[in-house]
């Protein structure tokens, strides 16, 4: 097995600045206290008091001393004249965020792990070690498992809330994308071209050879079984997972056009940018997408545009563009989440009755403390889909244009020999030799393409659906 040599140098670099560095420099910590994010702070009693034209409530011990053992919480009118006082964020502000350790170890490692992408991608470019493993590639697979193991952290907060609500949403939208997935898998490749139908048919052949060698062809059928049935389970969780970033999305969407409205070039770049997944979804439909411009018409005839393997860059050029876009309005986000205090006192302005003051301050708050969370909602599907591309791009052994796209023809699952003679090393260097040939031969790029293409779309999918029943939920059924 070939050492891997300066790829681990720099993958165990990286590894050794994240943790040194995450203390001082964070682009994580950053991207939230970088002074131009603007939190509201709660009002105090006294100034609450002072609104409602009430005197200064006396401390606990003044009042039993004067023989006033009411209980009572502190309450004043709805309809007060209170303003909010901003003030940046800070990184002391930024301890008291929940899921904050996690927010931002899980956005530093995704910064990281572009960057040894990148650095894998210009060795293997100008050096082309065929032997070598990409160790980018690993990196990138991490990134989508943490990504996976966030959004079910931020899922499992919702399932654990008192209220309850947030639970049967998850369930519904999971067996909602249940079906979808079956659907999605059904779909002729005429329609959907994600290319998973000749991946596995390429798998089953080369697992069809070594299996019969060993008299196990009959788990042929019911491996492909089993690997559907995971895949659209896989979807159903994934769909449940995006529910609430994809409805929380909708509604920071709304409040960052009428934060802009004064802004029309911002405005397109929050479209543009909300509009992202479904450019993604549309890429894969070939009646509209790679027909259109491979055959495009012109009059009585047609025009090829690009080829298939300038469309495949483009299509990946455009995702990863469209992930950085994204990425370029976050603080627009964010600072409408923060916003919901004030909209929250405007529409407490608007009823009649009493309110306590520890329940303006704790909803206040509790905006506050929560921005981390939609800061890993926000970002988490970005992240997810980018570097599901990434891995499109190099397992599918795809091109970025840059230099010429190499062949993906499947291997034929062949085994190693074993050395009769030799010391343990060798049996050791053979025996993964072995492995490592026959999990080449059937996990080909071919497969590897249509598996990332699919995921990659899915993700996408899923974003649709539950930004556009945001839209839908905070324009008429909140309203209402």
């Amino acid at each position: 097995m070939a050492v891997m040599g300066v790829q681990v140098v720099v993958s165990l670099l990286a590894a050794s600045v994240m943790q040194k560095m995450a203390p001082h420099c964070s682009f994580a910590r950053w991207l939230l206290c970088n002074g131009s994010l603007h939190r509201y702070k709660h009002p105090s009693d006294e100034e609450l008091c002072a609104l409602a034209g009430k005197q200064r409530p006396k401390a606990k011990r003044d009042r039993r001393m004067n023989g006033m053992t009411d209980d009572k919480p502190l309450s004043v009118p709805r309809d007060i004249d209170l303003r909010l006082d901003t003030s940046p964020i800070t990184a002391m502000d930024a301890l008291v965020l929940r899921y904050f350790l996690e927010y931002q170890w899980f956005v530093d490692f995704a910064v990281y792990s572009t960057a040894v992408y990148l650095f894998t991608e210009g060795y293997y470019c100008l050096v082309d070690p065929q032997k070598e493993t990409n160790i980018g590639v690993l990196w990138c697979l991490l990134t989508v498992v943490f990504s996976v193991k966030v959004f079910f952290m931020v899922m499992r907060h919702y399932f654990r809330s008192e209220e309850g609500g947030e639970r049967s949403v998850c369930l519904t939208f999971a067996f909602f994308f249940l079906l979808l997935a079956m659907v999605a898998l059904v779909v002729r490749e005429d329609y959907l071209e994600f290319g998973l139908e000749p991946g596995l048919a390429g798998v089953g052949s080369n697992l069809e050879s070594i299996l019969k060698q060993r008299g196990w062809e009959w788990m042929l059928p019911l491996a492909k079984l089993a690997f559907k049935l995971g895949l659209v389970a896989l979807c159903s969780f994934l769909g449940a997972c995006l529910t609430f970033p994809g409805l929380r999305l909708a509604q920071t969407h709304l409040d960052a056009l009428r934060m802009a409205a004064d802004k029309p070039l911002t405005q397109v770049l929050l479209h543009v940018s909300f509009l992202a997944p479904v450019l993604v979804v549309v890429m894969w439909i070939k009646p509209i997408s790679r027909e259109f411009l491979l055959h495009a018409p012109m009059g009585k005839q047609t025009v090829q545009i690009m080829s298939d393997s300038a469309y495949n860059t483009a299509r990946l050029w455009t995702i990863v563009g469209l992930c950085l876009l994204r990425l370029a309005v976050t603080r627009h986000h964010l600072q409408a989440y923060l916003g919901l205090a004030e909209r929250w006192v405007e529409q407490m302005r608007k009823e009649a009755g009493r309110i306590a003051v520890l329940e303006i301050q704790r909803k206040i708050t509790r905006i506050y403390c929560y921005v981390s969370v939609v800061s890993l909602q926000y970002l988490g599907p970005i992240i997810l889909t980018l570097h599901c591309t990434l891995l499109l791009k190099t397992l599918g052994h795809h091109s970025w244009g840059l230099y010429p796209e190499p062949p993906s023809l499947p291997l034929a699952a062949t085994a190693a020999s074993p050395h009769p003679g030799g010391d343990d090393r060798e049996d050791v260097r053979a025996a993964v030799e072995q492995i490592t040939g026959i999990l080449g031969g059937i996990f080909t790029p071919l497969f590897f393409r249509g598996l990332f293409a699919f995921l990659t779309w899915w993700v996408a999918a899923c974003q649709v659906v539950t930004s556009l029943f945001g839209l839908y939920f905070h324009q008429y059924l909140a309203a209402s």
